[in-house]
């Protein structure tokens, strides 16, 4: 069996990584919640947390409380 090996130096891989074409993603990609974009019940539960953290810092003498499971 004959096959096409592609070999790339670690140099050129490394440029890769900071290509403007590996930092968005393709625009014919679906929105799938979860897997592409995040999930909308992880969006409200980003923004609970950043209230929280909000409330914690503004009330300095109050002990935190251990999060719900």
């Amino acid at each position: 069996l004959a096959g096409t090996r592609i070999i790339c130096d670690r140099k050129f891989l490394l440029e890769c990584k900071n290509s403007p074409a590996a930092r968005t993603p393709p625009c014919c990609l679906p929105q799938t919640p979860g897997v592409t974009s995040l999930a909308q019940s992880s969006l409200v539960k980003l923004e609970e947390l950043k209230e929280q953290n909000e409330s914690e810092e503004a009330m300095p003498g109050e002990q935190p409380r251990a999060a719900a499971p």
